[in-house]
């Protein structure tokens, strides 16, 4: 299979406005992250349409989340329950700081973390939850909001995922007490690399904007907290402006994608497809799926057929309570997470880039249900549907 025809699970969605809006901002001389016009319009644009006040821009979402876990003032001896299926950068931002993850196993439907589970695992250590908006569909934010509320816990929320998705026509990213993005190359906008926080809380914006800043104090080159070097660079941001523009028509791919492998999959026996709960905006991400026994075959079987035929996928993230050096940290809490167990071994996201047309789709479709237990009918009601 030539690289010309493979498809990709993501393609970076680069055009003449992003390179013209780089250009004019290194014209200007804008290459650092320390001054210029394009950092703070970002910051304040990106918090604006997120539907919050201070927006602070660093150089991953990775980062985002670590400076965030570190302003909250969580440290050693501190627990932060997490969403048990997420990528790892967010096991990382406690983990960076000597704070104990304890996983949150999913619930069967969205993926998210399970509500129902949170309380239980509550303890005098806890300081705070980090709900992951796994692929693109928000979590229950009005009973996660509850239950820190009753436990006086801070949420930070992980939007890595969710750059527009809204749960009770709230944007994902305005509920918690900081709300951390992702602007990477695969992500529903970017900046290349790059992340940010987003906040409603002048202190802990301030916080945030010192520690990405090396906590410059006073003098300025004495130090009274260990700050990071975590600047987007000017140039960065004004590529962000510029995929800032374009998201409302970004996101109306997103959901024409996944309509559409909804359409042409919607039937195929042993395949989950990709909910969307009452009050939810599912922005889709990425197109996931799970692939249960009735499928007929397993996912990694699934995964090697769609890759004979050119066609890249994804699984979707070993779970917390599986990663090695979590397991071997000190004060590390066995907590079973048997549904964040299965999606670790049955699913997969599928093609997802944003340019995606029709005939594409179909031809992902088409190779999926061949190896469905529907065989030959499934590829006859795909070619129909396309035609």
């Amino acid at each position: 299979m030539s690289e010309q025809n493979r498809i990709p699970v993501h393609e970076p969605e680069i055009g003449d406005d992003e390179v013209a809006s780089v250009v004019a901002a290194l014209r200007r001389g804008e290459i650092s992250g320390s001054f210029g016009t394009a950092l703070p319009e970002f910051e304040q644009s990106f918090a604006a349409y997120v539907g919050c006040k201070h927006g602070i821009a660093v150089t991953s979402g990775t980062a985002a989340l670590h400076l965030a876990v570190q302003a909250a003032g969580i440290g050693a001896g501190d627990e932060v329950l997490m969403s048990a299926s997420t990528n790892i950068a967010t096991a990382l931002a406690a983990f960076n700081n000597n704070a104990v993850s304890l996983p949150v196993d999913s619930e069967e439907t969205t993926w998210n973390l399970d509500p129902d589970l949170i309380e239980s695992l509550v303890t005098r250590r806890t300081r705070a939850i980090i709900p992951v908006h796994l692929f693109g569909h928000p979590c229950e934010m009005d009973r996660i909001m509850d239950i820190a509320g009753r436990h006086n816990l801070t949420i930070i929320e992980d939007c890595a995922e969710s750059h527009g998705a809204s749960w009770k026509g709230r944007m994902t990213g305005s509920f918690g007490d900081m709300g951390c993005f992702s602007f990477y190359a695969n992500k529903v906008i970017t900046t290349g690399e790059g992340g940010m926080v987003v906040t409603n809380n002048e202190k802990l914006a301030a916080t945030l904007r010192s520690l990405r800043n090396m906590a410059f104090g006073k003098p300025r080159f004495f130090h009274e907290v260990a700050g990071h070097n975590f600047r987007m660079t000017g140039f960065q941001a004004a590529m962000g402006l510029a995929q800032l523009g374009k998201i409302d028509r970004i996101l109306a791919d997103k959901r024409r994608i996944a309509h559409t492998y909804n359409r042409f999959l919607e039937d195929v026996p042993g395949l989950q497809l990709p909910a969307e709960l009452p009050g939810a905006v599912n922005v889709y991400w990425m197109y996931a799926v799970v692939v249960r026994p009735e499928f007929g075959i397993s996912r990694d079987e699934l995964a090697g057929h769609l890759s004979a035929r050119g066609i890249e996928s994804r699984t979707f993230f070993c779970p917390l309570n599986q990663q090695p050096f979590l397991r071997d940290q000190a004060g590390f809490r066995e907590v079973p997470c048997p549904v964040a167990d299965s999606l670790w071994e049955t699913g997969l996201y599928l093609p997802s880039a944003n340019h995606l047309d029709e005939p594409t789709i179909a031809r992902v479709c088409e190779a999926i249900r061949d190896m469905s237990t529907s065989g030959a009918k499934g590829k006859a009601a795909v070619t129909h549907s396309a035609g």
